[in-house]
């Protein structure tokens, strides 16, 4: 059996104390981390490799996105693709070694505030990216998990509004018809989906706006895991930590974990 998580940590150097407590307490193999906010020379790895996971695939930038996935199993990194064509540190590929197994971590753009490529470029560069993703997706050959933030919530029941958040971004329908284009570009399989099926309640985000998040729950599943069919099929578990929103110093977004039959 592998776990892996997937966790938009907001800043890995500021709370790197509720990721240990986080790998302490559930302990998946693999952690795939967004958002770390710092270089590669910057990155806790000492710590970490002291808490088991010694094997480490870091794609930073200073102050700003970032991906890492770091592991208890012995993994390769395979890949750093620029979706966005800017330089920016969003995604990074690793392979398990001794399984078939590839895991992209990956960390889409917010967009910005207004859903318009002419009137917001962050927008168009969020529509480009997941463009570039699905071309990418077409040549995928191998048993593949795809998890990270992609920033969107395609279901009526992935946000607490519907109605209210047609015009937000994160939600509106070009978003949801791009992710889609994503999706059947390899016939994706939508993990969380899978196990908590629509229309049923699931986020992973809530603002740090709102002063109690939970009483609000005012949230969005912006956090996705998606996997080639055959690997999808070996998925045997799958668990949101919703409580770690509520930890010290917390990152917006939680852990999501899903476990394989491999």
């Amino acid at each position: 059996m592998i776990s892996v998580t997937t966790w938009n940590i907001n800043s890995v150097r500021l709370r790197l104390p509720i990721v240990q407590k986080f790998l302490k307490e559930h302990g998946p193999d693999i952690l795939c981390l967004q958002e770390i906010k710092c270089v590669e020379e910057q990155f806790p790895a000492k710590a970490l490799a002291e808490a088991g996971y010694e094997h480490q695939a870091v794609c930073g930038q200073k102050g700003y996105h970032g991906v890492a996935t770091i592991s208890r199993l012995p993994i390769k990194e395979v890949s750093r693709h620029d979706w966005q064509a800017n330089g920016e540190a969003r995604h990074v590929g690793v392979e398990v070694v001794g399984k078939d197994m590839v895991v992209e971590n990956v960390y889409v753009p917010a967009g910005g505030d207004v859903p318009d490529r002419e009137q917001n470029a962050k927008f168009g560069q969020k529509l480009d990216f997941l463009e570039r993703m699905a071309s990418w997706a077409d040549a995928v050959d191998r048993p593949t998990l795809i998890v990270g933030d992609f920033n969107i919530a395609p279901l009526e029941s992935d946000v607490w509004s519907h109605k209210q958040l047609l015009k937000v971004v994160s939600h509106t329908p070009i978003e949801v018809e791009a992710l889609d284009r994503f999706k059947q570009a390899h016939d994706w399989v939508d993990i969380g989906r899978e196990h908590i099926p629509h229309p049923e309640r699931y986020f992973s985000w809530w603002s740090y706006r709102s002063p109690d998040w939970r009483k609000n729950d005012r949230g969005r599943r912006l956090d996705h895991m998606w996997a080639t069919g055959s690997l999808a099929k070996q998925a045997k578990g799958h668990h949101i930590l919703e409580d770690a929103r509520s930890w010290e110093k917390p990152s917006d977004h939680i852990p999501i974990t899903t476990e394989f039959d491999i």
